[in-house]
This record gives C-alpha cells, structure tokens and sequence, in this order.
C-alpha cells in the first residue's frame, strides 16, 4: 500500500519508535557486543541484500546530490563510528542504500516512499530550526529525528534506513557494503565460504 502524507501528520506514541532509537544511542556505548547478539537474527531476516544488480531496473534513484548529502548526515547520526569501530560511511552504507534504490527488490511504491522521506525530513528541519538537515549540529539533528519518530510513517522511515545500515554492516562485499569486511572483522565475524562472486549474487541468478 503506498503511504500518503509526511510523517509529522500521522502521530503515534511517544514510547513507540523514539524509544528505540534512544535504545539504539545508549547501545553504541558497547555497540559491539550488542551487535554480535543481533547478527544473526539480522542475518536470518534478511539473507538476500537488497541491493543485488543496479542494472536490472531501469529507473534510476530520484535523489539528487543534496539529497544523497540529507540521506548521509542521517545515516552517520544513526550509526556514528567510535573509536575502536566504524560507522555509517566506512561500511559504505550510502552507496548501500543507492544500490537498494536503483536495484529490483523494491516496487515503485517502496522506493517513492524511501525518496520522499528526504523531502519530509528536510521539510520538518528547516521548519524547526530554520535550516537543512546537514547545517544542523548533532544536538538538533537528534531533535529532529525524534520529532520524525512522533510518526507512524516518520518511524517506518527510520527503521528502514536501520535495517539497511544493517544490511550494509552484514552483507558480502559484493553487494556494495561492507568493504574489504571492516564489518566483519569488528565483529569477529568468519563468513561462510564460498563467498558469491559477482556473476552469481541475488538479482543476477
């Protein structure tokens, strides 16, 4: 079902989401350990990544440049690196989720869905602070964020982006994420062999 309407019109519980995501910062703490407890439930509910063969869809992502840099800032404030382990952008988590959008696991109503959440967040920054989301510092990135998860679509939104940060922290190489297994190795991880070479990942099969 396509969903209608930014995520500040449909409320829900404050306890909901937002609750996570605070989980979610307090976790990075020791994000480490909680990170191998996860793995393998992630794992299992998402063996195939997304992000399978960027030429199997003929629509490109409708994201320009700026809104590649929107999409960015927030998956480096939802998954920071740390001394010690990497974030966001050493686990390519950006060129992930270009692969998710121009790749065929997802319908047109997915994707259109993912794309208009930049709009929506942008639209809530500049009308709470003034300004867009990437000139924000992390103290009002954070409020703007859980402003967003005060929404039912606001929290779809944001789960999403998390599940694939995760998917770009876990996946095989191959797929786009996780280079050289920096994800791997900070979670002293050992793939299972063998490891799918590029004419035989999902999507190409």
């Amino acid at each position: 079902m396509r969903r209608t309407g930014r995520p500040g019109e449909r409320r829900c519980s404050e306890g909901g989401f937002a609750a996570f995501v605070a989980a979610w910062r307090r976790e990075l703490v020791s994000r480490r350990a909680f990170l191998v407890q996860a793995a393998a439930s992630a794992a299992a509910l998402f063996p195939f990544p997304a992000a399978a063969d960027k030429a199997a869809v003929a629509t490109p992502a409708r994201l320009d440049s700026a809104r590649w840099r929107t999409l960015a800032a927030v998956q480096a404030h939802l998954f920071p690196a740390t001394p010690g382990s990497p974030g966001a952008a050493d686990i390519n988590a950006l060129d992930y989720l270009r692969g998710v959008l121009d790749g065929p696991a997802l319908d047109d109503d997915e994707k259109a869905f993912l794309v208009d959440g930049v709009g929506w967040l942008e639209d809530i920054s500049r009308e709470q602070t003034g300004a867009g989301f990437g000139a924000l510092d992390a103290a009002q990135r954070e409020d703007v964020l859980r402003r967003v998860a005060r929404s039912s679509a606001g929290q779809t939104w944001l789960a999403n982006l998390l599940l694939y940060i995760f998917e770009a922290l876990l996946c095989d190489p191959v797929y786009g994420g996780n280079p050289d297994g920096v994800g791997w190795a900070w979670l002293q991880h050992q793939p299972g062999f063998p490891r799918p070479p590029a004419d035989k990942i999902y999507g190409r099969l």
